[in-house]
């Protein structure tokens, strides 16, 4: 999102909750901890984010959306006139390919579905359709209220709006199906920005907040955190919107990457329990 939206309408995890009660729980451990569980509303288990890897990012990039697809990472950058969905090589971060959106709009989430990438905008309602392979325009879709972030399981799109709540989309039409609220220990969570869906559950980075919440897809129940706060502080960003949002998973290596806006560094992570004291 752009500095001009209010911060204070931001509905922090520390604000939200309280940050000793939000760590109060403990931590899973074993092979199946980092996958999708239901939790009662004070078991919500933490998990740091463990660098694996490190790999140049553009430092001008204001990463709105993040997937990883054939082999390179795809990349939707915001702000207008220099919004654009973006084909990324992974181990030098240099931009192979790069299709504009038009420059009077503000570009949002990114994901893929079939031989397509569809990206949002935020404030136009408009979701444009690329060509995977050549990044040319096939078409628009449209969508009622705002667009932050979008991620796909293959039948369906999850559309973030700044909302608690997710909206389900027909790949196909952009129709609604269906739609949950977010929750976190029984509270609504709003400014619920990128996100990536894998091993069954959806990952959504907080806007303003260095943690990645994990979701249940079926009910909205927040059923993990992700402290990517360590991130944080290694690029020392000091731009106040350079906050962490991009999340993009490798399913055939089974990796997971995640940035942020403004950052200069692209990391591999692997998420393990947070131990406590």
């Amino acid at each position: 999102m752009m500095s001009g939206r209010m911060v204070g309408r931001t509905a922090g995890l520390a604000a939200l909750l309280g940050a000793a009660s939000l760590f109060a729980s403990a931590a899973p451990t074993g092979p199946a901890a980092t996958q999708a569980a239901p939790v009662s509303a004070q078991e919500v288990p933490v998990f740091t984010a463990t660098v694996v890897a490190r790999f140049p990012h553009d430092r001008g990039a204001f990463t709105q959306g993040l997937i990883w697809r054939d082999g390179a990472l795809y990349e939707s950058v915001g702000q207008e006139g220099r919004s654009e969905v973006r084909r990324v090589r992974l181990e030098d971060g240099r931009v192979l390919a790069r299709a504009a959106i038009p420059a009077d709009q503000f570009g949002e989430g990114l994901a893929a579905s079939g031989g397509e990438l569809i990206s949002l905008t935020w404030h136009e309602g408009i979701a444009h359709r690329w060509d995977a392979r050549t990044l040319k325009r096939r078409g628009t879709f449209r969508y009622a209220g705002e667009g932050w972030g979008l991620a796909g399981d293959g039948r369906s799109l999850a559309l973030s709006d700044g909302t608690p709540t997710l909206r389900f989309l027909d790949p196909a039409n952009f129709a609604e199906r269906r739609r949950v609220s977010v929750t976190l220990r029984g509270r609504p969570l709003r400014d619920l920005n990128e996100l990536e869906w894998f091993d069954g559950a959806i990952y959504a980075n907080v806007w303003h907040t260095p943690y990645l919440v994990r979701i249940d897809p079926a009910t909205g129940t927040v059923t993990a955190l992700v402290d990517l706060s360590s991130l944080a502080r290694e690029v020392g960003a000091t731009d106040a919107e350079a906050v962490a949002n991009g999340i993009a998973w490798d399913p055939a290596k089974r990796r997971l990457f995640v940035t942020g806006k403004l950052w200069p560094t692209l990391f591999e992570v692997k998420l393990e329990p947070r131990r406590a004291g």
